[in-house]
């Protein structure tokens, strides 16, 4: 499988979307951080690609106590920590066929470092190829990085314009399950706290779960021609917003859409459906 080349510079080339083999043959490249982000916190420590950093969702990308994400000042410290410079490419990488690891990847970008790819497949293909793995904890160099300031604009959306759109009959890509999609589930299976009071979809949404987008075997992306036809419905021109229940599996979706097919106006919502079904008069249809 072959994914276009997005970005280049003086340094390395960036493929959005790299193999576990290209890992391998790049582990000691210092230009070349590997960060693992999982749903599954026990993974990292259990066992993890020699050199990988750990970035954990909730510790190091949320803020402690609104719901929103980490400011400049403690991403400018967490790249600092990561001994990261301008011209690092971060490699991310986890559990869930990547969707943790791609949620990390948007967040980087929300702060300008779009020197960023997926290892295809995630730690699940590196396993089961028998690569090695590791549970030593790497300690980099800090480094000086000074981060940009988070910019929303480009590839996040919030409320506010998600009720104007669904006003103006815009387009949106629900990435749940079809139970989540029609109103019968309130919440993602085994996921009781991340629920809402109503159940059901944005008006005009269409379901496209996630992981049609994926190899259930490998945890690798599929081919371009078989994304093209999952997505026939949206254009590479048309402003399209993804969604889920808190943003996490609509990142796979974003990341898929951007970097994999070349869609330039898409955006995340990440408040999803945990926020929109809470909001009081918000429409809702359900059904499949």
């Amino acid at each position: 499988m072959s994914h276009v080349l997005e970005t280049q510079s003086a340094a390395i080339s960036v493929q959005r979307l790299v193999s576990t083999a290209w890992v391998a043959e790049h582990l000691n490249d210092p230009q070349i951080i590997l960060v693992e982000s999982n749903e599954d916190p026990l993974l990292y420590p259990s066992g993890h690609i020699p050199g990988a950093h750990e970035v954990d969702w909730t510790r190091d990308l949320n803020d402690p106590l609104r719901r929103d994400y980490l400011d400049r000042e403690r991403f400018q410290a967490l790249m600092q920590k990561l001994g990261a410079t301008d011209d690092s490419l971060i490699v991310f990488y986890g559990d869930r066929s990547n969707w943790w690891a791609a949620y990390a990847l948007w967040v980087f970008e929300l702060f300008g470092h779009t020197r960023s790819c997926l290892m295809d497949g995630g730690r699940l293909l590196w396993a089961k190829e028998g690569r090695p793995m590791t549970t030593k904890v790497p300690q980099a160099t800090p480094s000086q990085y000074v981060a940009k300031p988070r910019n929303d604009e480009a590839i996040r959306i919030f409320r506010e314009d998600v009720l104007r759109r669904v006003d103006a009959g815009a387009k949106f890509i629900d990435v749940r399950s079809p139970q989540e999609f029609s109103g019968e589930k309130l919440h993602m299976e085994g996921y009781p706290n991340e629920g809402a009071l109503r159940g059901g979809h944005i008006p005009g949404a269409k379901s496209i779960p996630w992981a049609t987008a994926t190899d259930p075997e490998t945890g690798t992306f599929r081919a371009t021609e078989e994304l093209q036809a999952i997505y026939k419905d949206f254009q590479p021109d048309e402003d399209v917003v993804v969604y889920c229940r808190i943003g996490e599996r609509s990142s796979h979706t974003w990341f898929a859409l951007k970097y994999l097919l070349g869609y330039q106006n898409v955006r995340n919502y990440d408040g999803s459906w945990t926020e929109y079904g809470n909001l009081v008069g918000a429409p809702i249809e359900q059904g499949s």
